[in-house]
């Protein structure tokens, strides 16, 4: 199967960021039970085979996508993306910039939280002072650090004020950091961490949003189970139930498709789609993305603290063989971190190619002329390890021995934080397709550990770019100061930006309605199982 169409890609780039009027309304259900005239079936339990299982349901405590997974259904933020990217109204109807640092969101009236206390101004105020409060330390507090004050109106009008213009804000509030907590609970985590508990231990416990799904269970390592929300403020979901059952190996998630076990396999591996496209009752879900896949370098370490060594290492992979022998052709190469539909992406910029004798030569130039041993971490997931084991084989042939350590999920992120490593194969989900969160945790020295910057990069001068790029209201400044930050990230090298790659899950075909975001968060609303 070919690729769709990558027209959708560059749509971003002209969005601007303007109030959108909420359309459409629930319906009322019938005396059955099923929603009057909509002509899908009501009830039934999903269940999504997913590769990890979460690090934390607590928004403030996590920063990977198989949290934010699970999140994405619980809770909702104030401003949420379609599927292009496009900002659309949520638990904000309207949201307008007063000033240069000042903006106002006019909010829902009659949405109540899962254990029925109001959504309010005060519970936005509540939310955001939460997730960039460093005794609370959130790993996703850099996106709305820029934040000074929020500012109560009435109970239905906020007001944000930033330390800077900052015209990213909207989007940034679209990202998981800026979702909305049941104030009882945020005060709750409050006192419990008064008594020496950790931070989100109680929300983590029994996560309590707005969302037409509500948390029922969590059985670690083995499943998350949440269920329908029968109060939600714009229309129930249909499903009864969705089950994310944590199934790491590929061909047993495959498997379970087969038998009716799980009805969705998030992620599905591109190796497995003929296997899919040939089995009848299955098919696939095929999206493009705002994602990075890349091999990091431990920048504080030798020999990567000299960036000729990592150049060469870039310089030495043929990232052709990975696109096509182990994506299969899901993707496109990368020439830097951001994605093509990424707001301030640079399509003019040129990445280091592909050359192993110059390669060669660098290393000898480094002091490296006979090569070196290093190691690559990664997760368990099956297409990673083909990475690492297709990049060990590609850098044998400039001298470099390579040995493959494999973790699990949970262990990885700790690690690879806490930067025991030499070098990794991660990738990164752009939230808001903003070059801001596609640059500035990642490569900023600030965020260094968990909040993205896995590499340890410290680069004054790139840090002075991106802070300015950040603190500029003028699209074009900003636009100019990305395309700085991206051809000196080239040179640099922190890490071997590898591709962009299609997110593709797998299904059973009795599975309706399911759509998904470039950001790979399944839209599980509408979605029904046909009997």
């Amino acid at each position: 199967m070919k690729r769709i169409s990558r027209n959708w890609l560059y749509t971003f780039i002209a969005i601007a960021f303007i109030s959108i009027v909420l359309a459409g309304c629930a319906s009322e259900p019938d005396e059955a039970g099923g929603t009057e005239n909509d002509g899908k079936q009501h009830g039934g339990e999903l269940v999504i085979a997913t590769v990890s299982d979460a690090i934390s349901l607590d928004p403030a405590g996590a920063n990977d996508v198989p949290s934010f997974d699970i999140q994405f259904n619980i809770f909702e933020k104030l401003i949420k993306h379609d599927e292009n990217m496009g900002l659309q109204p949520s638990l904000a109807t309207s949201w307008e910039a007063v000033d240069d640092t000042t903006w106002e969101f006019k909010l829902q009236e009659g949405v109540t939280f899962h254990d029925g206390t109001t959504f309010n101004a005060e519970v936005v105020k509540a939310n955001i002072e939460r997730i960039i409060d460093e005794d609370v330390a959130a790993p996703t507090a850099y996106l709305l650090d820029m934040i000074e004050e929020v500012i109560v109106i009435d109970d239905y009008t906020v007001q944000i004020k930033t330390a800077y213009p900052f015209s990213g804000l909207p989007a940034h509030l679209a990202h998981s950091a800026g979702a909305m907590i049941s104030l009882e609970q945020i005060e709750a985590d409050y006192a419990a961490m008064e008594e020496g508990a950790d931070p989100g231990s109680v929300i983590n416990e029994k996560p309590i949003g707005t969302g037409y799904f509500k948390f029922d269970e969590w059985s670690p390592g083995q499943y998350i189970r949440l269920v329908k929300n029968e109060d939600y403020w714009d229309g129930a979901a249909l499903l009864d139930s969705v089950t994310f059952k944590v199934v790491p190996e590929d061909l047993t998630r495959i498997a379970e498709l087969n038998t009716g076990d799980s009805h969705v396999t998030n992620q599905l591996s591109s190796s497995d789609v003929a296997q899919i496209e040939s089995t009848e009752g299955l098919a696939m879900l095929q999206q493009g993305s705002v994602s990075l896949d890349y091999l990091g370098f431990n920048t504080q370490k030798e020999p990567f603290d000299d960036e000729r060594v990592r150049q060469a290492i870039t310089m030495a992979i043929n990232k052709e063989q990975i696109v096509d022998g182990i994506a299969n052709g899901y993707a496109i190469p990368a020439a830097g971190p951001l994605a093509p539909n990424v707001f301030g992406y640079d399509e003019n910029l040129e990445g280091i190619a592909y050359n192993q004798e110059e390669a060669k030569k660098l290393l000898a130039e480094a002091g490296y002329e006979d090569g070196f041993s290093t190691s690559i971490w990664t997760n368990e997931t099956r297409e990673r390890l083909d990475i690492a084991t297709n990049i060990q084989s590609q850098l044998s042939e400039i001298g470099i021995e390579v040995e493959i350590e494999i973790f699990e999920w949970g262990a990885y992120l700790e690690k690879i934080g806490e930067g025991e490593h030499d070098m990794f194969i991660l990738g990164w989900s752009n939230g808001t397709a903003d070059a801001d969160n596609g640059l500035y945790p990642l490569f900023h020295s600030e965020n260094m550990g968990p909040p993205g910057n896995r590499t340890f990069l410290d680069h004054g001068e790139l840090d002075s770019i991106l802070e300015e790029a950040r603190q500029t209201a003028d699209e074009a400044e900003r636009i100019e100061l990305y395309k700085q930050a991206q051809e000196l990230l080239v040179e640099l090298a922190p890490m071997n930006y590898l591709m962009h790659k299609d997110y593709l899950s797998g299904l059973r075909k009795e599975v309706k309605g399911l759509s998904m975001l470039p950001t790979k968060f399944l839209l599980l609303k509408d979605v029904y199982i046909e009997e």
